[in-house]
Formats: C-alpha cells, structure tokens, sequence
C-alpha cells in the first residue's frame, strides 16, 4: 500500500471544483487576491503559509510552500525560523486553553 499523501495528489490541486464549479472558481479567486502582494510582499506571505501548514500538519502545503519559499529566495534558516514561530504560537495557544482545565480543579478544590 503507497503513502496516503502522495506527492502527485498534489497536482490535482487545481481540479478542486469538479463537482463545484462556481465554489472552486471562488476559492481560486480569493487564494490568488489574498496570497498576491500588497501590505505584505509575496515573500512574508510565503513564510505565514508555510508556517500555517506546518502547525496544520498539511504534507500538500508544506511542500507547496516550500517550493515556493524557495522560488522567492527565502533561505532555508528563514524558513525554519518561521516554523518555530508557528510551534511557539501553536504550544502557546495550547498552554493558554490550560485556563478552562485549571478553572474546574479550581472549582472542585472548593
């Protein structure tokens, strides 16, 4: 049995309206506004991809951004630097939700 992400699926990316056409042009409409430059270069948005997909755990996007990142010039220690900025928020994230499990000890320590 072959991986269960495999790297050729990720050519069918674009095919992602087959059976929602006016949805998948939409998508396609707001990646491409969204991910152009403007406040922020194409470059910053490359590395926030990248750091997204990697806290999302997405093989597809990890290697789409990667390839990207590279494309722009992005070196290899920026973008490692990115990923420890999205584990360091994402470990953050998990640790501030620690305050609904410590309010219930909190409360049946009463």
């Amino acid at each position: 049995m072959g991986e269960y992400y495999e790297k050729k699926d990720l050519e069918d990316f674009e095919n992602i309206g087959e059976y929602a056409a006016e949805l998948g042009r939409k998508y396609f409409d707001y990646y491409g506004e969204a991910m152009k430059g403007g406040h922020l270069t194409e470059r910053e948005k490359g590395l926030i991809a990248l750091a997204v997909a990697a806290t999302q755990k997405s093989p597809y996007c990890i290697d789409a951004y990667t390839n990207q990142c590279l494309s722009l010039g992005v070196s290899r220690e920026e973008m490692m630097e990115a990923v420890h900025v999205g584990a360091a928020m994402t470990a953050g994230i998990v640790l501030a939700h620690s305050t609904q499990m410590r309010k219930i000890i909190k409360e049946k320590e009463m």
